[in-house]
């Protein structure tokens, strides 16, 4: 019993890594009239950052567009999700930098 719960512990592992945004990679999400944001894996990778930095504490291992949650500039600007650490402490705020993640 013991080795199939470490197998299978084992396979999660390995398929939450397989979803990761490793550096040289991005992900796109559509977010409306602003533009949609683009998460670049290399900004956050550079910036010292490690994908269990944010998943699973922040974000569930898939994003909006894969069935996770779904969250506003609001959830951001009041602390919640990107606004972690995107608060103008850790990193930039998003208040005034709007094109830093949303493109048209």
């Amino acid at each position: 019993m013991k080795k199939i719960v470490i197998f299978t512990l084992a396979i999660v592992f390995i398929a939450g890594a397989a979803m990761a945004v490793p550096p040289g990679k991005d992900i796109v999400f559509k977010a409306g009239a602003m533009g949609n944001v683009t998460f670049s894996g290399t900004a956050h990778h550079n910036a010292g950052l490690k994908c269990n930095d944010c998943h699973t504490k922040i974000f569930p291992m898939k994003g909006p567009e894969n069935g996770g949650v779904k969250f506003s500039m609001a959830d951001i600007r009041a602390g919640k999700y990107c606004g972690e650490c995107h608060n103008g402490q850790k990193a930039f705020a998003p208040n005034g930098n709007c094109t830093k993640c949303h493109k048209m």
